[in-house]
């Protein structure tokens, strides 16, 4: 299910806030070690196209080249993830950070294979050792 809602969202500190307009992906719990170490457990992310999202506060936004192919975005001032991207087309936004309430669900665990030790995934959603969506 997508959410075609406009959504708002930001940061901690309120330096970077964004707006969405058009379809959005449900959530998408990624358990990986880039996530991880970036988040400190794992990150539930949803996704938009790039025309449909527009950022204020860029001044605050730092992008941090994570891997060759993606980068990760979070606000120089507070510290808060916000975003994940790996192409020009679509861009992965911190479900944490969105105003509530969002409409959308939390659909499926990707990584799971690399899920840290200290706690389970006992929801009966779908869950992929790989990335999936």
């Amino acid at each position: 299910m997508t959410n075609t809602n406009e959504q708002t969202g930001g940061c901690l500190c309120g330096a970077v806030r964004y707006q969405t307009t058009g379809e959005m992906r449900d959530i998408v719990a990624c358990h990986c070690r880039q996530c991880q170490k970036t988040s400190g457990h794992f990150v539930a992310a949803t996704q938009v196209a790039i025309k449909d999202i527009q950022i204020q506060g860029n001044q605050a936004l730092h992008w941090y080249p994570s891997s060759l192919t993606a980068k990760r975005a979070f606000c120089k001032e507070c510290g808060s993830n916000l975003f994940w991207q790996k192409d020009t087309l679509q861009i992965s936004i911190f479900a944490g950070t969105l105003d509530q309430p969002s409409g959308l669900s939390l659909t499926k665990h990707i990584f799971v294979a690399d899920k840290a030790d200290y706690y389970d995934l006992v929801d009966n959603l779908p869950k992929f050792d790989q990335f999936d969506i």
